[in-house]
């Protein structure tokens, strides 16, 4: 088992990326504390990863707040005693004009403060601990970050992560933490298909479909292209790794 005994928390890991990693570390028999808003969503990923023999605590919150990012990290470490693997996977679309200059304010600044802030809050809040176990971060950011998809905002955001991973790497590398960060490309996903829009299943497979036509591979990528490739990330198999992105595109971005 790749992460036999480790400690993992995964923020926004009450759905789509964030459950099928925690679901996916369990099975390579860490321990996870899985961080989300939404108190369903956040207990049935819980559930799954007991149904793997794992031990799974929840904390509900909003971690793009330091109250709230803190008290994730006080979770793991109270219930584990200590934090091998962080993974920043929250993050919300950009669901209202896409462009910079009809892009309201509100989302604007909503959508930083989560996709962004919630990285560094979390990643604050638990390097003391990584530093101890000699841990690893793993940062979910997007092929947004390199091509013009998904909005001004939502990019911007994707951007900013990809270079605080390569910063953030070299100020802890010394310390034995490794930081690096995955990049999706058109995924089946909640936040992706329009279900969270409210479109229905047939406008849902119509979408998904528009996106694998884009991709070389013909298909748009799943949740556990996803998770497999933060595992490999957060485990010793990646122990001379730092400062990359990792990115999961079906070839989308060298077509």
């Amino acid at each position: 088992m790749r992460l036999a005994g480790k400690v993992a928390v995964i923020t926004g890991g009450g759905s789509g990326f964030g459950r099928a990693t925690a679901v996916r570390f369990a099975t390579e028999g860490a321990r996870v504390v899985v961080a989300d808003i939404d108190e369903s969503g956040a207990a049935t990923s819980a559930e799954l990863v007991a149904a793997t023999g794992a031990d799974a605590d929840v904390v509900i919150g909003d971690i793009s707040a330091k109250a709230g990012a803190e008290r994730a990290v006080a979770r793991a470490l109270e219930r584990f005693g200590a934090i091998d693997v962080l993974v920043n996977n929250a993050g919300i679309a950009q669901t209202d004009a896409r462009d910079t200059w009809d892009t309201t304010e509100d989302t604007w600044d909503r959508v930083v403060q989560v996709n962004l802030k919630s990285v560094y809050l979390c990643s604050r809040a638990a390097i003391p601990s990584l530093v101890e176990s000699r841990g690893a971060i793993v940062n979910v950011a997007s092929i947004a970050a390199s091509v013009c998809v998904g909005g001004a905002a939502y990019a911007a955001t994707k951007g900013a992560i990809r270079s605080y991973t390569r910063h953030v790497a070299i100020e802890l590398a010394r310390g034995g933490v490794r930081v690096n960060c995955v990049s999706p490309g058109f995924m089946s996903t909640p936040m992706s298909t329009g279900e969270r829009l409210g479109l229905s299943a047939e406008e849902q497979a119509a979408r998904i479909d528009s996106f694998a036509a884009r991709v070389p591979m013909r298909r748009a990528g799943t949740v556990d292209d996803i998770a497999n490739a933060i595992l490999f990330l957060a485990s010793d198999e990646a122990a001379y790794i730092t400062g990359q992105e990792l990115v999961v595109d079906g070839g989308y971005l060298v077509r």
